[in-house]
């Protein structure tokens, strides 16, 4: 949601820096990696019914804070930090509500379940960068906000209405139904364990190493997710015909999420390892493919239908790697169904600072350079490190835990 409502602040009367822009695009993902470590550990102590129908009706700060804020152009940019914090609300239970479900069915399912719910749960990624310019075309609430600009065709300007506070009031009703539900339908899990019984994960090395490779599948969706809508804008909107990033930026997200889905059925038939490692090559070289043509630090339009065609890629290949690390955390730890859920729920809270990283990385580096190259680089670096942890430990032959 903030990622996409960002883009269209300064047009509707503020005046905000990129980097000011760049950090409310971070701020969701701070709250959220910070909130899922707390969420790591909630359901065995107060169970899955309890946990998220709270963190689904507490999501109400935000949308309507958020409402509230962009109808008045006078709203300090701390307001909207401590607003676009709270909106990480929404990222945050992913760590309560993935290790439940895995609890609920057996390892030859688990990629399959898994895989379905995340990949669902991601295509709210897209849904949300789809439907920001769709609804503020609605008025649900507030006055609208009038823009003047040139009209290329007839060289004449016009005034154009929009209600920007509609890309956020419309989750509300939303929200309140599905909290009703989840209070009405959802199952608490049959495992209870205290905090202190949890932390026994940390001495494992492998926590660590899926700590890595998570970060490397999840942490990249999500970066770049949220990143992608400013680089859209910074990167090429200094271009005649610049485009419009919202008509791009949600074909990404929803490009990993069909693919997580997809490739956790995948997964369950030809095993995890031999996918993630597939992951880190595939991203690999779609980011060598953004530095060897200069897409991240172009000259021109011409560029730009390159440069979406490999994020598409980029994207597409963090799904497959999103379905796979999952399907393998539970064989990597098959002696505690217990532990590995807490595994799921710890990576899954490390990888949810992917947004923060990704946003304040990349629009400092555009900020200093004028071009992404810097982040590109360190990412591809990080790249091998994920994937020859993976192969090494995972799925090279007489691997330590084959998965």
């Amino acid at each position: 949601m903030i990622s996409a409502i960002v883009t269209k602040l300064n047009s509707v009367g503020f005046a905000f820096t990129q980097t000011q822009l760049f950090w409310l695009a971070a701020m969701p993902g701070l709250a959220a990696g910070t909130l899922r470590i707390l969420h790591t550990f909630l359901i065995p102590i107060y169970g899955t019914r309890h946990t998220i129908t709270i963190s689904t009706l507490i999501k109400l700060i935000p949308v309507i804070g958020i409402g509230l804020a962009v109808m008045n152009p006078g709203t300090p940019f701390w307001v909207f930090m401590i607003l676009a914090f709270t909106a990480g609300f929404g990222g945050g239970d992913f760590s309560s509500y993935m290790p439940s479900t895995s609890l609920f069915f057996p390892s030859r399912l688990k990629g399959t379940a898994l895989g379905i719910q995340a990949g669902i749960g991601n295509f709210g990624v897209s849904l949300a960068q789809f439907m920001t310019p769709v609804m503020i075309g609605i008025a649900l609430y507030g006055a609208p906000q009038v823009i003047q600009k040139l009209d290329g065709a007839t060289g004449n300007m016009v005034y154009e209405e929009f209600f920007l506070q509609s890309a956020a009031f419309w989750y509300a009703p939303l929200l309140i139904i599905i909290g009703i539900l989840c209070w009405y339908f959802l199952k608490s899990v049959p495992v209870k364990a205290s905090f202190k019984e949890q932390l026994d994960i940390f001495k494992d090395k492998h926590t660590w190493n899926c700590t890595i490779t998570y970060f490397m599948t999840f942490g990249t969706f999500a970066g770049l997710s949220a990143a992608f809508p400013m680089m859209i804008q910074s990167l090429y909107g200094k271009f005649e015909a610049a485009p419009d990033p919202l008509k791009y930026a949600f074909y990404g997200p929803l490009i990993g999420s069909a693919s997580r889905v997809l490739f956790g059925f995948i997964a369950d038939k030809v095993g995890g390892a031999v996918l993630t490692t597939l992951t880190g090559i595939g991203l690999l070289s779609g980011v060598i493919t953004l530095l060897s043509f200069g897409l991240v630090n172009p000259s021109g339009m011409e560029q730009f239908p390159l440069f979406i065609g490999v994020m598409m890629v980029l994207f597409f290949f963090t799904g497959i790697g999103n379905a796979s690390t999952f399907r393998q955390f539970p064989i990597i730890f098959k002696h505690s169904s217990r532990q590995a859920a807490g595994v799921i729920g710890w990576t899954a809270a490390i990888a949810a600072y992917g947004p923060f990283v990704f946003s304040l990385a990349i629009g400092a580096f555009i900020s200093h350079t004028g071009s992404a190259d810097g982040f590109f680089w360190l990412l591809g670096a990080f790249l091998i490190l994920a994937t020859g942890v993976n192969w090494y430990f995972y799925h090279r032959k007489n691997a330590e835990r084959p998965s």
